[in-house]
Parts: structure tokens; C-alpha cells; sequence
């Protein structure tokens, strides 16, 4: 009970972070466009607490999975007071609007690089080595006499400094004969290894055959200065954001299983875990989901901050908005496609729960 207790708490404060984020982002672009703001909200449903301060009401609800900044104006079909139409958003530039809308993703976007830098600078992260972590029983490596410890300088006589040069070396090697060269105690060694072919998968879960010897890698935490956990930082996320757009991809044309897809009770299971392993694997978690968080939203879909960018470019190339009616149908079968996801990514939760 304790551990579902803590799961969910993790999950909550992860989660509310997160959204915290994601509507200070349409909140402070708004303000700043000279939009008023009437509604602060983490969470939907019920006013479990709230405080007014100036024009806008700050509200937590009761259902913490999302929130909304409420602006003046921001139905085109609401009637705006004479007083009120300079901070109306509806009244303000195309451009300005896209700014608000795209600002809650930008943010969480900005979250996960600044969670990502800060980690790498002060907690470090794992960096695969040269150096021999382990040596899987009956592999060639084993049979070529490869021990724990042991550091690969080469590979043919051709130096490899990093674990992932050495892996896409043996990987490309078609299964021919290898001369690796290696340092133990102080003593370089070279050993003759065959390797062989063994299923593996991609970081989509897709099958894929590859070459191995049967070593796994030692680890070791590297932290980096500022300047680079700043670089490294936004690098990360682009390609976080990237892989989440080629995985959403796959899922619809069938080449990955949409079961991946995971709901709140995943997010909970997960984020209770990295939270035992420590703060650095929690808030790594955090910015993954951040990243998620912010291109998901950028999506296409009616409802979602990309479906109202969507629409604003229609905007643009027509030169005039788009019909109340057809933004309205739209808004319905946005609503309906997300309750369909939301549906399947509970149901594969239960599944998941049941099956573990």
C-alpha cells in the first residue's frame, strides 16, 4: 500500500509540474500580448481551492490531469465589453494568438531542456564505456577468454574510444573474425572473436538482428560543465521530440503495437520508480514526459494546442477564421478521438496490471 501511496504521489507532483508549466507558458505570453486572463486552473472539474488576484483567479480543481488559462475573449463567439476589447484575445493579431497557443508547448518543451542540463551538470548521466561490465556464459567473448574489467583499446588494429563505436563496429562485422585488442592490469592482450547473430530491437520494440559477442558495457556517471549540459541539454530534447514523433509514426502505420501507449496508472508505476531510484532519475523521467507532453499537444488535433495552431494557419492562407460551425465539428470529433485514446491507454494500463 505504501508503494501505490508513494507511486501516486510522485505521479501527482510530477503531473502537476508539468501542467503547472505547460499553462504558465500560455499565461505569461498572453499577459504579455496584453490579453486578460481571467482563470488560472491546475486540474479540472470542482474548485478545490482558489484566489483571486487582480483579474485573474488562481484554482486548483480536482481532477489533476491537465489545466486551462480561461482569457477574455477567447470564444469568438463571446460578447466583449467596449472596455474590455483591447485585452481581448480574439481581437488581437494572428500572430499573437499563435504565440499564446504555441507558448504551453514551447514551455514544456523548454522544461525538459533545462531538467536535462541541470542533470547532466550536477547529477551526471550514464555513459557506456570501453570497459567490460560483464561477459554473458557460452558467448564468444566468453570462449575468447574476455574478462569483467577488461578495457577494448581496438578492433583490427583500428582504436575505439567510445562504447557505442565499438558496438556499431561489431554490429557491421557480418560475423567475420575480430581481433580485439584489450588492457588488463596494465598488459595489452589480442584476442581472436567470432561473433554471432542474436534478435534483438530497436528502441520501438521492432525486431532486429544484430551482431554480438556477449559483453555488456560498464557504466560510469559523467557530469559536463555548463556551457556543454546546456548544449547537451537542448540536444536531448530535440531528440526526444524527434523519436516521439517517429514512435506516434510507427503506431499509425502499424509498424510499432499502439499497446505501448500507457495512461495515468503507467505514469504512476513509472514515475513511483525513478522516485525510489532517486531525485536524478525522477526528474529525467519528469523531462521525458515533458517532452512528450509538449509534442503531443503540437499535434494536429482539434481541442489540443496544435488543432487551434491548425486552425490559425487555415487562417492565414485564407485570409479570414474559420467558420464557427466547422471549428465546432471539429472541437466534437477532436474530443472524440482523444476519449478514444484515453479509453485505449487505461485499458492497456489494466492489461498491464493484471498480466504483472
Amino acid at each position: 500500500m505504501g508503494d501505490v501511496i508513494y507511486a501516486g504521489v510522485s505521479a501527482v507532483l510530477g503531473l502537476g509540474i508539468l501542467i503547472v508549466i505547460h499553462e504558465l507558458g500560455h499565461f505569461l505570453v498572453a499577459k504579455k500580448a496584453g490579453v486578460g486572463v481571467l482563470t488560472f486552473s491546475v486540474g479540472f472539474g470542482p474548485k478545490l481551492w482558489g484566489r483571486r488576484i487582480n483579474e485573474t483567479e488562481y484554482v486548483i480543481s480536482s481532477f489533476p490531469l491537465g489545466g486551462y488559462v480561461k482569457m477574455v475573449g477567447e470564444d469568438p463567439e463571446e460578447e466583449v465589453k467596449e472596455i474590455d476589447i483591447s485585452k481581448s484575445f480574439s481581437h488581437k493579431s494572428l500572430g499573437a494568438r499563435a504565440a499564446i497557443v504555441g507558448a504551453g508547448p514551447l514551455f514544456n518543451l523548454l522544461l525538459a531542456a533545462v531538467i536535462f542540463s541541470a542533470t547532466f551538470m550536477w547529477v551526471g548521466v550514464p555513459a557506456l564505456t570501453t570497459r567490460v561490465g560483464s561477459v554473458e556464459a557460452d558467448t564468444p567473448a566468453a570462449k575468447a577468454g574476455l574478462q569483467k574489467g577488461d578495457r577494448i583499446l581496438a578492433i583490427d588494429g583500428e582504436g575505439v574510444e567510445k562504447w557505442e563505436e565499438l558496438s556499431e563496429r561489431i554490429k557491421a562485422s557480418g560475423g567475420r573474425r575480430l581481433t580485439l585488442t584489450i588492457e588488463r592490469e596494465g598488459r595489452r592482450i589480442d584476442l581472436q572473436v567470432q561473433p554471432v547473430i542474436r534478435e534483438g530491437k530497436t528502441v520501438f520494440g521492432e525486431r532486429q538482428d544484430v551482431w554480438i559477442i556477449g559483453i555488456a558495457s560498464d557504466v560510469e556517471m559523467r557530469k559536463s560543465d555548463p556551457v556543454t549540459a546546456l548544449a547537451q541539454g537542448f540536444y536531448r530534447t530535440g531528440e526526444y521530440a524527434v523519436l516521439t514523433v517517429v514512435g506516434l509514426f510507427k503506431m499509425i502505420t502499424g509498424t510499432v503495437s499502439p499497446k505501448n501507449i500507457g495512461g495515468p496508472l503507467m505514469i504512476a508505476q513509472v514515475a513511483g520508480q525513478q522516485a525510489q531510484e532517486g531525485l536524478g532519475s525522477f526528474f529525467f523521467f519528469l523531462a521525458l514526459l515533458s517532452v512528450n507532453l509538449g509534442v503531443l499537444n503540437l499535434l494536429p488535433i482539434p481541442v489540443l494546442d496544435g488543432g487551434h495552431l491548425f486552425f490559425f494557419l487555415m487562417e492565414w492562407l485564407i485570409g479570414r477564421p474559420v467558420e464557427i460551425k466547422y471549428r465546432e465539428r471539429a472541437q466534437q470529433i477532436g474530443i472524440f478521438i482523444l476519449i478514444l485514446i484515453m479509453m485505449y491507454a487505461f485499458y492497456n494500463d489494466v492489461t498491464r496490471f493484471f498480466e504483472g
